[in-house]
């Protein structure tokens, strides 16, 4: 069945968070949220843009991906018929970077068909090979050793499998030490955020002793030459994120010994098609990958779900329960994580959950709609 999108309407959301998110960036106490729809014989798609307030996970901002959308890629999808939605990505492909602002059209465009072939979005992809998935979460700095020790005791009373901490200098080995002493039997793991530079290898060396799954992304967004040489001087695990945007910046990686673990986020890699690219590269050479997660409401989170079925994808992800970010989430039942810290992988069609339009309109701070000429 051929794709040929009538409209395209952009919503800019925002919500507040349960608690605040710091990271190496800076703290971030509420998100503003771009969401795709694209519509289709009176069929609607969903997609969430995963890029932040600010540009500095990437060059991308809520700004600048509604601008994007808006003036440079819907009007080269709308109207044009696509044999599937594995060729809407090519269809902006000439501009340069713009991934998450591309990724949430192409998302968008897959939940579409999904909901066209009645066929949930994780069967559309290819995935399904997961039929529940294993969870982690991520917490962010805090204000106290003691503050993060409560939050992870929280979360692992809550069945979660993993626990991911953010970490930067200063919050670093001395903070991991605590956790490890209260927590000695945990998976845990840290994320750097590219707060450090190569050399800083002697205290990330430091954290070998913690038994740390892996340390995620300690260097430049966009280094993987010293990522390489990093790898080299320590026993844990590199996962490599930021600096991982195609298939081909993860073969490279890979064959250059830059990271033993990649995590994919929907966004980073501009959708589906390329995110399954990276996960054939990384499954090729027995690279395991893990769903990383944006502070997504429950429209990016089930896409998320659905990627997250795919064969390779054998760590516990970021894809964690609604509450943890949202006192009410923008779909009508929020995504839930059962006592032994699984999401069961929703079987109905598309994304697997209902938008709750009220509560998206109540919250809706602009909305702008592109229709066929």
């Amino acid at each position: 069945m051929a794709i040929l999108i009538d409209q395209i309407k952009l919503r800019q959301i925002e919500m507040p968070l349960v608690h605040f998110f710091q990271t190496s960036f800076g703290r971030t106490y509420a998100r503003k949220i771009v969401l795709v729809e694209v519509i289709s014989g009176g069929i609607s798609g969903w997609g969430e843009v995963t890029a932040g307030e600010n540009p500095f996970y990437n060059e991308e901002w809520t700004d600048s991906s509604w601008l994007i959308l808006r003036d440079f890629v819907a009007p080269r999808v709308i109207g044009h018929e696509f044999a599937s939605a594995a060729e809407v990505g090519e269809r902006s492909a000439h501009i340069r970077g713009h991934l998450m602002a591309r990724g949430g059209l192409e998302a968008a465009c897959w939940d579409l068909e999904a909901r066209q072939k009645h066929v949930p979005l994780w069967a559309a992809i290819g995935g399904g090979a997961h039929k529940e998935i294993a969870c982690g979460v991520s917490i962010g700095i805090q204000d106290s050793v003691d503050q993060l020790l409560g939050k992870i005791d929280t979360e692992v009373r809550a069945g979660y499998r993993r626990i991911k901490i953010k970490i930067a200098p200063g919050w670093d080995v001395n903070v991991i030490r605590e956790v490890r002493k209260r927590f000695p039997g945990i998976l845990l793991m840290g994320d750097a955020n590219s707060a450090y530079r190569l050399e800083d290898w002697p205290l990330l060396a430091a954290l070998d002793e913690f038994d740390l799954m892996m340390i995620e992304q300690p260097l430049a967004h966009d280094e993987i030459i010293d990522h390489a040489e990093l790898q080299a001087r320590l026993k844990t695990p590199i996962c490599l994120d930021e600096c991982i945007r195609s298939a081909h910046q993860a073969e490279q990686a890979i064959r250059m010994q830059a990271g033993r673990i990649i995590n994919i986020k929907l966004g980073r890699v501009g959708g589906f098609a390329e995110a399954k690219k990276v996960h054939d590269v990384a499954l090729a050479h027995q690279i395991p990958v893990w769903c990383g997660g944006m502070l997504e409401s429950g429209i990016g989170r089930a896409a998320n779900i659905a990627l997250s079925t795919l064969p390779n994808f054998v760590l516990p992800g970021d894809v964690s329960a609604s509450k943890r970010y949202w006192k009410r989430d923008v779909i009508t039942e929020p995504v839930e994580v059962s006592p032994n810290g699984l999401i069961t992988v929703p079987e109905g069609p598309g994304f697997g959950f209902e938008v709750d339009h009220a509560f998206l309109d109540s919250i809706t701070v602009r909305q702008e709609t592109i229709s066929k000429p």
